[in-house]
């Protein structure tokens, strides 16, 4: 069993970080204070050939694995946390069901804008009265000749006020006229055209770069075209995507946690009160050593997940793990970073209270700490379903 990266991965390592450094805390805190998008980092990353990691090569993309997605996306999150994360993360899991399921006329329509970074897409799932039992979203297609057309509301819709696009679960057929809650909902990628739809940035914690959004959508012409695979089909298709959005997310909050333990450990060396180093204090050390350990035990669960996927292995539970710890043991990282540095954690200039703000979506998103545990509970331990 070897634990160590490949010469590639490496490479691809060592390639994001250098794109990174180009983008110091100043930039960052920046673009926090002003709440806009990042586009230089955006289209770096782009001119860089990273967007389309895992894409296939025929339509532009690099064609590797949700292993090496998670390698880059690790390094992008401890360089920029989630605000430099969260301005690429739809182009790496998000494209996903359209490589999967799309036509060969639609990958040639819509991957190569994607990976060179001309369009921008959003993801269109969520809605205010479902949450997490996507099964019950009411955003509805109606079928009208050689196309669709559609109304609903859509939540925490992120990068929605960039976009061009979005990747759009509708309700074709309603769910008390299917036999399966999950049948009858089909999924779209089309034009965000914001002559139908009302696009509003959520006031919201952290990651002010990049908005989050409702998106009120009043009689949306789809041309039938854009619909990815079968009508009634999208929650299968979806759940193609979600493994790898999970392993991705957690890699994010270990990247995050990392560099607010750097920052800890930098400012326990340096700091001297009582006229020795707080880092001698075991009170400060020992929850920092706490926080390396569990980030490593939840980065080796992250790659194990990917490792599973890319092998077509099953790693549902292992993906949902590796979500579950890496936010979990983020967020601790950056609590604790904000502790060591004790007043001046508060402050603006050390940024571990932006990273503490930022990482708290890793908890939050894509599925919370419970609904894993329940997951893990029946899955893993064979109890009964809970929800």
């Amino acid at each position: 069993m070897d634990f160590s990266l490949s010469s590639d991965q490496q490479a691809i390592c060592e390639a994001v970080e250098h794109i990174c450094r180009q983008f110091d805390d100043d930039y960052w805190l920046a673009h926090d204070n002003s709440g806009e998008f990042p586009d230089e980092f955006h289209r770096a990353m782009a001119d860089g050939g990273w967007l389309g990691i895992a894409a296939p090569t025929e339509y532009g993309g690099a064609g590797l694995g949700v292993t090496e997605a998670a390698l880059m996306m690790h390094q992008v999150a401890k360089a920029g946390a989630m605000a430099a994360a969260s301005s690429i993360h739809i182009n790496i899991f998000g494209p996903h069901p359209i490589i999967v399921f799309g036509t060969d006329e639609q990958k040639k329509r819509w991957l190569p804008d994607l990976i060179q970074g001309n369009i921008k897409s959003c993801f269109g799932v969520t809605e205010p009265d479902a949450g997490l039992n996507t099964t019950s979203i009411t955003t509805r297609a109606v079928r009208k000749a050689d196309k669709y057309v559609v109304d609903g509301k859509k939540v925490w819709t992120s990068t929605a006020l960039q976009a061009d696009k979005i990747m759009l679960l509708t309700r074709t057929t309603p769910k008390d006229e299917v036999a399966r809650p999950t049948d009858g909902l089909t999924l779209f990628y089309t034009d965000l055209n914001r002559d139908y739809c009302d696009v509003r940035a959520i006031p919201k914690m952290g990651r002010s770069a990049v908005a989050t959004c409702e998106v009120f959508i009043d009689g949306l012409p789809v041309p039938a075209e854009d619909r990815v695979g079968e009508e009634g089909k999208g929650f299968q298709y979806l759940l193609h995507s979600l493994n790898p959005e999970r392993i991705l997310v957690a890699v994010e909050g270990i990247g995050i946690g990392q560099s607010a333990l750097d920052r800890a450990a930098k400012y326990a060396r340096e700091r001297v009160v009582f006229d020795r180093p707080i880092g001698m204090n075991q009170s400060i050390q020992h929850p920092l050593a706490e926080s390396w350990i569990e980030l490593e035990s939840a980065f080796l669960m992250a790659m194990k997940a990917a490792y599973l996927y890319d092998t077509n292995q099953p790693c549902g539970q292992e993906a949902n793990a590796a979500k579950y710890l890496g936010g979990e043991a983020g967020f601790q990282a950056c609590t604790r970073a904000v502790m060591t540095h004790g007043g001046m954690g508060y402050a603006k200039e050390f940024h571990v209270e932006r990273l503490m703000r930022e990482v708290m979506i890793t908890r939050l998103a894509p599925v919370s700490p419970q609904l894993i545990l329940c997951n893990i509970a029946e899955r893993a331990l064979g109890l009964p379903k809970s929800y």
